[in-house]
């Protein structure tokens, strides 16, 4: 039977219950949760069609085109719960010249701590602060921990942050500046998400580690929300995205499910492309297999720090949504991802991430493998500002008191 939406506090809210994702087992709304007895993510289920009669398409499109538009296909219940710093909704680029005529960054480095992270954690820490969290820890590549400090700071949550010791210092510097606790680990970051599982275990705080918690995935689902209604509610042909522990990937496969339940889109969905680094890839070696799930990648390495995950908890749901769109995993070597990096700022002036250039890399490798044409429309996330990573420098040096010829300048 359909639920009415519930008015609680001063939002109106759809949330009717929680699912593992694994077993279908329900679990209650407004009830602090991790994993689920099954180990595994839990998603959050919303009242849909009640939804559909009480937000008409126009309505939305009317309103601010910010991530809080889609506050009814959202969890959290109370107004006072929302923690905000500008979640805007991020720009679809044009990469002709390295990518195609018809190559859309959506570009992720815009939102707040300058990554894709702030997604998915201003809505983890908004159900935290809802559901009375008062300490919260996480493992990091950095800029998930950057986001968790800022939101976590400004809601009032203390954090303790831990990180792999060679994670970009930029990352750690601006972490311990937004108010969280930060150490360095000798261990990559499933390692940390170990000792974070350890004391979460005696109590000492709760584990936010990638979803080991069900409210990131909602956050980070708004890229799928956003995408729909930027391309007038036809999705692309082809969407490549930086896999890690795949958050992102999984939402927009959810936010397309929930769309089409609304009637807002078709049954037609992009090829999703899973893009990790030649020198971490269990996600694409599951997907060459056949597997279900993806076994722990040992002695893991890339510059691109953000998809050095070796094991991911929510494996089998970014496996799913690669087969089910007919897409592909795909790891690209460190050579072609610095050189697609290179090229999107040199030719476009689009300066990506590492993880960004990944996708630009498995966009090129995909076009010459025939998974996808040239001319067909795709979009690569790029998930985080280039500016927060080393960049080369090509300057040259001037002698202000023995100037050459100015015309070779």
């Amino acid at each position: 039977m359909a639920l009415t939406a519930n008015l609680i506090g001063d939002r109106q809210t759809f949330v009717t219950h929680l699912e593992c994702s694994l077993t279908g087992e329900r679990y209650e709304a407004d009830r602090l949760h991790g994993l689920s007895q099954a180990g595994r993510p839990l998603l959050v289920r919303y009242d849909i069609e009640a939804l559909g009669k009480a937000l008409p398409r126009d309505v939305l499109e009317g309103r601010p085109t910010d991530l809080w538009s889609w506050r009814e296909l959202l969890p959290v219940r109370h107004t006072g719960s929302i923690v905000s710093l500008g979640e805007i909704e991020t720009p679809l680029v044009p990469i002709p010249a390295s990518g195609g005529a018809n190559v859309l960054v959506k570009d992720e480095g815009r939102l707040p701590t300058g990554s894709f992270k702030a997604r998915g954690l201003v809505m983890a820490v908004a159900m935290a602060k809802e559901l009375g969290v008062t300490r919260i820890a996480m493992p990091t590549n950095g800029n998930a921990g950057a986001a968790l400090a800022a939101y976590a700071t400004r809601a009032g949550i203390e954090t303790v942050v831990l990180c792999p010791d060679d994670t970009p210092e930029i990352n750690v510097r601006e972490i311990a500046a937004q108010g969280a606790r930060v150490h360095r680990v000798n261990g990559l970051i499933d390692e940390c998400g170990a000792i974070v599982g350890k004391g979460a275990a005696e109590g000492l705080w709760f584990d936010f580690s990638t979803l080991k918690e069900p409210y990131r995935i909602e956050g980070k689902k708004t890229m799928g929300l956003e995408l729909a209604a930027q391309l007038g509610w036809r999705l692309p042909k082809a969407i490549f995205y930086p896999t890690g522990g795949g958050t992102g990937l999984i939402g927009m496969w959810k936010a397309f499910d929930e769309l089409e339940q609304l009637g807002w889109i078709g049954s037609e969905r992009p090829k999703m492309f899973a893009v990790q680094a030649s020198g971490c890839a269990p996600i694409v070696r599951a997907f060459e297999a056949g597997e279900e799930h993806a076994e722990r990648w040992e002695n893991a390495h890339t510059v691109a720090a953000g998809i050095r995950v070796p094991k991911a908890v929510g494996d089998f749901l970014i496996l799913r949504a690669v087969r089910e769109s007919g897409g592909r995993a795909i790891a690209v070597e460190e050579e072609a991802l610095q050189r697609a990096t290179a090229e999107s700022a040199l030719q476009d002036g689009v300066l990506l991430c590492p993880e960004g250039g990944a996708t630009l890399a498995a966009w090129r490798e995909a076009v010459a493998q025939g998974w996808v044409e040239a001319g067909e429309k795709a979009v690569l996330f790029n998930c985080a500002t280039g500016l927060k990573y080393p960049l080369p420098d090509r300057s040259a040096t001037l002698d202000k008191d023995n100037l050459p010829d100015l015309a070779r300048l």
